[in-house]
């Protein structure tokens, strides 16, 4: 069974940015050392023979096939552009210096 100690679940609050009251703390030890066990039963579960998977249920990629499709004419795509400079979006600077 492992337990962790007091100053192991203080570290552990100080990497997670927590401030806990002595009483959290003691809480925590004892919810933290069950959760570890429960791994340490999960970890003596013999899984040879089973493939690694990504979701508890079989999932199926379906993607469309990469293919070349003509491109947007650039007047359809800057329709809606509050301002323009020909073929470019004009954009407030956000860093100060020379403004066009």
């Amino acid at each position: 069974m492992p337990t962790l100690t007091r100053k192991e679940v203080d570290e552990i609050a100080l990497l997670a940015r927590l401030h806990l009251e002595p009483e959290e703390l003691e809480r925590l030890r004892t919810e933290l050392g069950t959760i570890l066990d429960y791994f340490v039963t999960l970890a003596l579960v013999d899984t040879t023979g089973v493939p690694p998977m990504t979701h508890a249920v079989p999932m199926e990629m379906v993607l469309r096939p990469d293919e070349p499709q003509p491109s947007l004419p650039v007047d359809v795509a800057l329709k809606g552009v509050a301002k323009r400079d020909g073929d470019l979006i004009v954009v407030p600077a956000i860093i100060p210096g020379n403004d066009p």
